[in-house]
């Protein structure tokens, strides 16, 4: 029940067990996250942690699924009306907006360290690529631009997972501007 005394809906009941397991996955990888420590931030018991995910390797799929549709999300906003250069831009703007969330960007990263299970390595190849070619299509720009965009993404992704911005020093000062 909601605090409002509303049933949730399953698909309810879903997202807001992914919202709250995205924060231990962060911390801990597939491998060092514990259910029972999920299901209890949920607020949900095991068991029925097991009912909607039926296993702790489905429940983050479905994260990593869940964090690649937000940065889609967010560029595709961000890109509204815009074309070439001036989507790009915007799309940047947008994911350095995401990566003030160290919780999404930490499950990012969890999940390319993952790749050695095929499973994993699957979806977020597909995540990946349902990006590259949102990127493509929005912005309308050749194949090397967007190569460079994504790489400037990945050495985004480095700088906040080590909080570089907090760094002041010359090397680091790229990762302010």
């Amino acid at each position: 029940m909601s605090q409002a005394g509303v049933r949730m809906t399953a698909d309810e009941r879903r997202e807001a067990v992914l919202a709250a397991a995205v924060v231990e996955f962060a911390a801990g990888g597939l491998a060092g996250t514990s259910t029972e420590d999920v299901a209890r931030r949920a607020g949900i018991s095991q068991p029925y942690l097991f009912r909607l995910f039926p296993t702790k390797k489905a429940l983050f799929l479905a994260l990593v699924e869940r964090c690649f549709r937000q940065v889609g999300i967010a560029f595709t906003e961000a890109a509204a009306g815009l074309v070439g250069e001036d989507a790009l831009d915007a799309m940047a703007d947008a994911y350095h907006r995401l990566l003030d969330d160290r919780t999404q960007l930490l499950l990012q990263l969890h999940a390319y360290a993952a790749c050695g299970d095929q499973d994993i390595r699957t979806t977020t190849r597909t995540g990946y690529k349902e990006l590259w070619l949102l990127v493509e299509r929005l912005t309308g720009l050749p194949y090397e631009r967007i190569v460079a965009f994504f790489a400037m993404g990945m050495l985004m992704n480095v700088a906040a997972a080590m909080d570089l911005p907090a760094v002041d020093e010359r090397w680091t000062r790229w990762c302010s501007a």
